[in-house]
């Protein structure tokens, strides 16, 4: 009950779309959700923002954590804000980065900025707009020089299909350091064909790419979301046992043969055939 009028009364904001966006106590392990028309978009920590609750976000955190030398600052590019977890993320582990974020409702980044605010001295610059025509937008300067560039555009449950083509991810890519990582968030069910042909979208414009995911959820056996990592650079083998270990568990991670076995017999996603991501069940985010 306590937690039905804590929701009734939290500060809200409604989006271009006509949706709800929400920020509500969390109920794991303390923190703040961002929901929009139930779906939760975002989990923030304000008192620690190195906690990182939703598996997929963790397992993105795990990704970062092997660029370039520990706590060195990067230069990072985020598609879709939502409470902006991962920059705070990285503001927190990799004191001095640059940040950009590109996020298209303003009522969203107003109700953000106003009930959990950035940390003082944070170098993360919001713009407005649609993710990939913002790309045109950024400073000359960024490109080739990102270490990071993250990819974690929803729309209500759904990517819209604009931001899941070759087109979009070699814009994209173009911010790149030479040994810089894309990071994409996929969400898919059984069978898996939308990740799989992300796969081999991405695969098309970055030679390296790694998945990771829960085991079920690689196996294309329930609804969940799948983390690529792409470079230009072979992604180190190093790394693998240190992004097992981070988990969240039961933790999977694809490469190599595995990851060309995935995508294998996947269309390239172009502007002229994607689609949206999936939806998934209503009742996959039952409280």
């Amino acid at each position: 009950m306590a937690r039905t009028r804590n929701e009734a009364s939290a500060p809200s904001a409604r989006l271009s779309d006509g949706t709800l966006a929400r920020v509500i106590p969390s109920t794991f392990g303390g923190g703040w959700e961002l929901d929009v028309d139930g779906t939760p978009q975002s989990h923030v920590d304000l008192d620690d923002p190195t906690h990182l609750h939703f598996e997929y976000i963790a397992r993105m955190g795990a990704v970062i954590d092997q660029l370039r030398m520990p706590k060195q600052p990067l230069t990072a590019i985020h598609l879709g804000a939502g409470a902006l977890t991962i920059p705070r993320y990285v503001e927190a582990t990799r004191p001095g980065s640059r940040q950009q974020v590109i996020e298209l409702e303003p009522a969203l980044w107003d109700l953000v900025r106003e009930n959990l605010p950035l940390p003082r001295g944070a170098a993360i610059r919001v713009r407005i707009g649609d993710a990939r025509a913002g790309l045109d937008r950024l400073p000359a300067g960024l490109v080739g020089a990102a270490d990071l560039v993250v990819s974690d555009v929803y729309s209500g449950a759904q990517t819209p299909a604009h931001l899941t083509t070759v087109e979009f991810y070699a814009a994209a890519a173009r911010y790149l350091a030479p040994e810089g990582v894309l990071l994409v968030n996929v969400a898919d069910g059984a069978g898996l064909a939308f990740a799989r042909r992300q796969v081999a979208t991405i695969g098309a414009v970055l030679e390296n790419v790694i998945v990771l995911a829960e085991v079920q959820t690689l196996k294309g056996r329930r609804f969940g979301n799948l983390v690529i990592a792409a470079s230009r650079a072979p992604l180190p083998t190093q790394w693998l046992p240190r992004l097992m270990a981070a988990g969240p568990h039961p933790a999977k991670v694809a490469e190599g043969a595995e990851v060309t076995e995935f995508a294998r017999g996947a269309r390239v996603a172009s502007d002229g055939d994607a689609t949206d991501s999936p939806k998934p069940s209503a009742s996959l985010f039952d409280r």
